[in-house]
């Protein structure tokens, strides 16, 4: 790959400046490079009848003998760990058996957490080094803000909880970008995550004034630059430098924007979603947790995006869970032994875990959309872990949970098991089927949509 064409397309490009963003189309030349990687077929975003995905990441796997349902279909009984999902037990999916191909070794030999975790949504096998020469491929939630981006303010977020920069040796070899990234723009682009709330707050609800009238946000409103005018002489460089079938695609494009930038507006006015206090900065990591869903449910509930990765921890991480009882570090707990007081923590852990994620749904279930459906019956929700057993350091029957019905796309409440190893890369291009991104394959070994979801 030549270095203009990395420039111009191994790297999300945008248009606009500070505070007023917004992605470009995946233009022909770019479809072209991404189809070198990822097979994929550019289509545009249907912004009227929303679906959402949302991707959450809990490190160093789960214990398997106490999350995995021992019953398949709907009605099956929900294990210990997996018991808080109860009251949006008819929502969820557990499904097991599938497995990510590229986070195994392929003879690099240790440095799952990081290799798995940079897999995590890429399903790509990453190169081992621990310097600038890190290699990926497009995470699937990147490849869907691409296309379903310019329907929002925000065409993604990607947040966390533990922070640490991208350089240096994070595991066995593997650089620190592969440890604390699970969002990629390209093959050498992390996007790195946000782990401070009042942050994400401040991002989210920049320019929104709480106690302003409907008079006064109009009038603001029409003082306010457009985006697309701001934007313009951007794009008309940019223009310079495509061919005459990019052009016409950016052309169009950008009317679109102006379209989606009115209905935005319209919406805006007669939207109910309102700005709350913005949250505080010392918060246990139970409630950072919790106070990060908030958040997230709100970008979603008041349409700012439709595309959020989440990391409730980095990579083989080694957080110590003294509030449970716990003075050990996770990590170390998991390389278990076959210890039976290392399951026991290993359950108090992984039931936490699931709490904060039942958390998270029941905000999305409890909020009514204007069809009289639920937020989460728009959402597919994505809970996994870049390893099944902590000790084995395996990735094949991966903890696999999916909640929301992700507007009619599946139904919801059963355990599904699919054949062994069959691809997570599948999964994820079902996901991105039913966001109207369809693509020939995804990542190393991703071939059709997962139909037995």
């Amino acid at each position: 790959m030549s270095g203009k064409r990395e420039g111009l397309f191994g790297r999300r490009a945008f248009l606009g400046g500070a505070g007023a963003m917004i992605a470009l189309p995946l233009l022909p030349s770019a479809a072209r490079w991404l189809s070198s990687t990822g097979r994929v077929r550019a289509q545009a975003a249907t912004c009227e009848t929303p679906r959402r995905f949302v991707a959450w990441y809990v490190p160093n796997g789960m214990h398997m003998p106490s999350y995995r349902p021992s019953t398949e279909g709907a009605g099956f009984a929900l294990p210990m760990i997996l018991e808080p999902l109860s009251e949006v037990r008819a929502h969820v999916n557990v499904v097991s058996g599938l497995w990510n191909e590229g986070a195994t070794a392929q003879g690099d030999g240790p440095g799952d957490h990081a290799r798995g975790t940079g897999s995590f949504l890429t399903a790509r096998h990453v190169r081992k080094t621990e310097g600038s020469d890190i290699r990926n491929g497009i995470s699937v939630d990147q490849l869907a803000a691409m296309n379903i981006g310019s329907c929002t303010r925000f065409a993604s977020l990607e947040l966390g909880i533990d922070g640490g920069d991208s350089a240096g040796n994070c595991d066995s070899g593997y650089s620190c970008a592969y440890a604390r990234n699970i969002s990629w723009a390209g093959e050498s682009t992390p996007v790195p995550k946000i782990t401070s709330p009042r942050v994400v707050f401040d991002r989210m609800f920049e320019g929104f004034d709480p106690s302003a009238t409907l008079a006064e946000v109009e009038r603001r409103r029409r003082l306010k630059t457009s985006v697309l005018d701001y934007a313009l002489s951007e794009a008309n460089l940019l223009g310079t430098r495509l061919g005459a079938t990019d052009r016409r695609k950016l052309d169009e494009y950008l009317t679109g924007v102006r379209e989606v930038e009115m209905r935005a507006s319209a919406m805006e006015l007669a939207s109910s979603c309102t700005v709350p206090a913005r949250p505080g900065e010392d918060f246990d990591v139970t409630e950072k947790i919790d106070v990060m869903s908030d958040l997230q449910v709100l970008a979603l509930q008041c349409d700012l995006t439709r595309v959020i990765s989440f990391m409730t921890a980095n990579a083989g991480s080694n957080r110590t869970y003294d509030f449970l009882g716990i003075g050990e570090g996770h990590h170390s707990i998991s390389h278990h032994q076959s210890s039976e007081s290392n399951y026991r923590m290993l359950e108090q852990i992984d039931r936490w875990e699931v709490e904060r994620l039942a958390y998270f749904l029941g905000k999305l279930a409890a909020i009514e959309e204007p069809d009289g459906s639920s937020l989460l019956d728009s959402c597919a929700v994505l809970f996994s872990s870049e390893i099944s057993d902590g000790d084995r350091h395996n990735h094949d029957d991966l903890p696999v949970v999916i909640a929301g019905r992700f507007g009619g796309e599946w139904e919801t409440g059963r355990h599904i098991r699919v054949p062994d190893r069959t691809p997570i890369a599948n999964l994820f291009l079902r996901i991105l089927a039913g966001l109207g991104v369809p693509a020939d394959g995804f990542g190393d070994d991703g071939t059709e949509p997962l139909s037995a979801i």
